[in-house]
């Protein structure tokens, strides 16, 4: 994935549990552990800001991109790297 969600990061500083922030942020633990591990395909700008808020940060302490290896460009569409058609 190209895109890195460090919510786990900015849990650790603030010393806050994930059912804490979702709590304070409005979201069910289970959809943020979604976020929080990277498998959610899409934020709200107003999630992302709630977010911003309860753990006192910028958008750009919670996401980071990252280059994509070969190998992980072909695992996510489901083919191998180099392979011919």
């Amino acid at each position: 994935m190209a895109i890195v969600v460090d919510i786990d990061v900015m849990l650790a500083r603030r010393k806050m549990s994930v059912g804490e922030l979702a709590e304070r942020v409005g979201i069910t633990p289970a959809n943020l552990a979604v976020l929080k591990n990277g498998r959610a395909k899409a934020v709200r700008f107003a999630t992302l800001a709630a977010l911003c808020e309860a753990l006192a940060c910028q958008p750009g302490d919670l996401l980071r991109w990252e280059a994509e290896t070969d190998a992980e460009a072909g695992a996510e569409t489901g083919t191998t790297a180099g392979a011919e058609a």
